[in-house]
Order: C-alpha cells, then sequence, then structure tokens
C-alpha cells in the first residue's frame, strides 16, 4: 500500500473554528520513495478570524490570505478531495495529526458538504507520526537525536527534531516543508528501526488491530502523556458498544482479582485513579501496539513476569462478567456532554444519510444559481446551515436578496460578538492580540502584524457598518 504524507497551515489553533489556509502532500510507494505531490493554498473565509500569533508562526501575511487569485476555500477542498481520492487507498500519515491536522481536514469536508471521513473509509487508514517517533525512541532509545526544551524534556516538534536529524528544514511551519520533514523522520525510523516502522505501520488498518487485540492474550501498548511515552503490558476486555473502534485494555501490573471483590463505587474510584487500570485504546487511529515478545528486554524487566502476565489474564478472560463490569464503569464514569449549539461542534453529533448524500453529491455537480433550491431538500439541519454559508461565501450573488442580507448582517454579529460569548475569535479580539504583540518585540514580524491590523480595523468598521 503507498503512503500518502501531509501536512496543513491554518489561521489557528482551534480545530473547530480555525479553517485550513495551505495543504501539502506526498504520495510515497511502500518503501517510502515519492512518487507525487500536492500543494495548494486558498483565501480567508469571510466569518473566519485569523489568529495573529498563527500568522507570525507561519509567516503569512493579510495580503496572502486575501489574494482574489488564490482559490476560495471551497475550491482548495474540492483539489485536496480529488487528489486525496485518486490516491487512494492509502496509509495517511501527519506529525501531530490525529489531534490537528486530521481533525481540520475532516471539518473541511463537512463544512463543504462532502463526506468527513475520506482518510479512514474505502480502504484507507491513518497514522501519526508524533506518537510512533516518542513510542520507537522509548523502546529503543538513540535510533533519533532528540531535542530538549526548556525544562529539559525531550521534545518532538518538527522544527526542532527534523534539523537535528538530518533535515535541513529552512521551510518550518510551511505545509509542503514539514511534509517533507516528516517524510525524512518516518525514513529514518524505517532505516534505522525497521521492525518497529513495519509494525506501527502494520496495526493502521481498524481490522488488523481488532483482530489482533482479540487474538493476543496480551501486549503492549504505548501513549504519550504531555510528552513523554509510557508503556503497558494489558489484555483487551472489550469494545465500548457505543463506539466499536474503542477498545477497552486492563493494565496487567494490577491483579484483577484484587478487583473483583469492589463494591461499584469503590471501583469506580479505583478506576479513575492514577494510574489508571484500565485505557481506551482507539482502533481507527493507528494505536501503538506491540507483540509481547517484541517489547525491548530494558522496557520488558520493568513490567510483570510472564507468568504473572498469563495468569491475570487468563482470569479476565475467563470471567466475562468482570470484563463487561469493568466497561459498563468506564463508560458511566464519563461524563455526558451538553449538545452544542454551535454547528461545527455538531460533527459527531450523527453520521449523514443516504438521502442527504445523494443531495450533497447533486450540489457539487449543480450551477452555483441551483444550489440553494437544492438545500431545500436536505433533511440534516446541520447540512442546511452549513450549505447556506457555502453558498454566501462562494457566490453570495446566487442567494435571493433578503437571505444575502440577513446573512450579511449575522456575520457582522458573529465577527464583533462580545467577548467570551463564543468560542470563536473575534475581530475585537484578535485586534487586541495583535496590538499586545506589537507592543512587544515583534522583530522581524512587525509589518505582518501592521498590515493585519490594518485590515482587521478595515474589517470591524465594515461589519459595525453592515449592522447599523
Amino acid at each position: 500500500m503507498s503512503f500518502v504524507f501531509y501536512d496543513t497551515e491554518t489561521t489557528g489553533t482551534d480545530t473547530c473554528f480555525d479553517q485550513i489556509l495551505q495543504f501539502g502532500a506526498i504520495k510515497t510507494d511502500h518503501e517510502l520513495r515519492e512518487l507525487e505531490r500536492f500543494e495548494i493554498r486558498c483565501r480567508l473565509l469571510p466569518h473566519v478570524v485569523p489568529s495573529p500569533a498563527a500568522l507570525l508562526t507561519n509567516g503569512l501575511g493579510v495580503e496572502r490570505l486575501t489574494a482574489p487569485a488564490l482559490p476560495s476555500h471551497y475550491e482548495m477542498v474540492r483539489a485536496i478531495k480529488a487528489r486525496l481520492e485518486a490516491w487512494s487507498p492509502a496509509v495517511f500519515v501527519g506529525h501531530n495529526s490525529m489531534r490537528f491536522d486530521e481533525t481540520l481536514l475532516r471539518q473541511a469536508f463537512y463544512k463543504t458538504l462532502h463526506d468527513p471521513y475520506l482518510t479512514n473509509t474505502n480502504g484507507n487508514c491513518r497514522l501519526d507520526s508524533l506518537p510512533i517517533l516518542q513510542a520507537a525512541n522509548f523502546f529503543a532509545p538513540g535510533i533519533l537525536s532528540v531535542p530538549v526544551n526548556a525544562r529539559n524534556q525531550p521534545t518532538f516538534s518538527l522544527a526542532r527534531l527534523a534539523p537535528l536529524n538530518g533535515f535541513p528544514h529552512d521551510t518550518a511551519h510551511d505545509a509542503m516543508g514539514d511534509t517533507e520533514a516528516t517524510l525524512h523522520l518516518c525514513r529514518l525510523l524505517s532505516e534505522r528501526a525497521g521492525d518497529y516502522w513495519s509494525n506501527f505501520v502494520r496495526f493502521a488498518p481498524k481490522a488488523a488491530v481488532l483482530d489482533f487485540v482479540e487474538a493476543n492474550e496480551f501486549f503492549s501498548f504505548t501513549d504519550v502523556f504531555f510528552g513523554r511515552a509510557y508503556s503497558w503490558m494489558v489484555t483487551a476486555l472489550g469494545r465500548n458498544p457505543d463506539y466499536d473502534s474503542e477498545v477497552f485494555v486492563f493494565d496487567l501490573s494490577n491483579d484483577p482479582e484484587a478487583f473483583a471483590a469492589l463494591a461499584d463505587a469503590d471501583l469506580s474510584a479505583r478506576l479513575a485513579g492514577s494510574p489508571k487500570p484500565v485505557r481506551r485504546l482507539r482502533a481507527n487511529a493507528g494505536p501503538c501496539i506491540l507483540p509481547y515478545e517484541d517489547v525491548s528486554a530494558q522496557v520488558r524487566v520493568r513490567m510483570p513476569g510472564i507468568d504473572d502476565l498469563r495468569r491475570r489474564a487468563a482470569w479476565i478472560r475467563g470471567n466475562e462478567g468482570f470484563a463487561q463490569r469493568l466497561i459498563a464503569a468506564m463508560i458511566g464514569a464519563r461524563e455526558a456532554q451538553e449538545p452544542s449549539m454551535h454547528v461545527e461542534e455538531q460533527i459527531y453529533d450523527s453520521f449523514t444519510g443516504h438521502e442527504d448524500q445523494a443531495v450533497m453529491a447533486a450540489f457539487h455537480k449543480a450551477a452555483w444559481s441551483g444550489r440553494a433550491g437544492l438545500l431545500d431538500r436536505l433533511d440534516d439541519a446541520r447540512l442546511k446551515v452549513l450549505g447556506e454559508r457555502l453558498l454566501y461565501s462562494e457566490t453570495p450573488e446566487a442567494m435571493p436578496a433578503r437571505d444575502r442580507s440577513r446573512y450579511e448582517a449575522d456575520v457582522a454579529k458573529r465577527l464583533m460578538a462580545a467577548e467570551d460569548t463564543v468560542p470563536w475569535r473575534t475581530l475585537p479580539q484578535a485586534l487586541r492580540e495583535t496590538d499586545a504583540l506589537l507592543a512587544g518585540s515583534p522583530g522581524d514580524g512587525a509589518p505582518l502584524l501592521k498590515g493585519l491590523r490594518e485590515y482587521l480595523v478595515r474589517k470591524s468598521e465594515e461589519a459595525v457598518a453592515t449592522m447599523a
């Protein structure tokens, strides 16, 4: 199977309310030899306010965000979708992608009336190079040169890790530059610790993970907290009945029989303690798991002996009721979340039905003049909201005049909303952040910030006039 390495540059770090500004991707063969590459940028959406700090980091001045020659956000997303589908099936790899780039990419598809799950459906699967590199370095220290931060803790940020390992990262915080850096580090891992790389790739597909955890009495599960990797020898308890990609696993450094006699309240308290005896493993997110025999001796010595592992795992597997009790306690301990009133945060509320999928497909094929009518055929209220926003962003002239005027006023109110009343970045907030950065020591970033400030002031004046 081929790999697709990718990265994004964005208006900020809020994966629900910020947007992708630049996308870069490289397709390789199974030996990580480059086959093709793809890069695209887009304009700023009318309802999105960029983070001044983010623009300082990626060097994208306001003139580059608003250049008329750039594709619109919708045009960019359509081009990304076409290219990624042409490259499928593949393993999609990013650095810190599960928490950031992948989420933003899903949001981009969702907000433009596309299926959000391109990278993990139809034979595609996902890996995140950040935890992979952290886990590999945990099991085989020294395979990479790892920098430390101001607190003398290891850091795996691309901007520092890649140059220290032979990549001339002059284009840090550029989507294609960061994609090249991610590919470079994965190549190093493949060359220096090929068994670990092959093993992590083996468990990119969800089905491979589920087959493995159900077939093996115990195995190593590695996760990362606050930049540090931890590994436990675990056995599977079973899947979450509400989310079949989530598997609950029991840390076998604990004796399960000691848990069986606990009352429900005491059991719940013990499960909430630290270190956690029961953990969640996401089968569709490329988890870092290893067979027992592949765990290095220096790590294995800190784990229970093989006889204890076998006995404890066998006891759990022979006591299905106990396993189900643990799963029920874990599910019951998860706090119920109130449904969000904001469409961006409703992406996982439900799947799109087949009839709405057909309407969405027709929407993308129709002329803009006919798309407003298609939105009325959608059953999903989320899609209607996103569709109207898409019409306004792309071709406001295709909207009925009354709807357009109403929507312009709504966007103005969104941009000028009072502080702490909305979860997105507003124009007044961005102005304050820009002024604070200018009052500091912006250095070479001063021209960018001054240009951004002029833009924010102008947009604020336009928004106030629209609301008047």
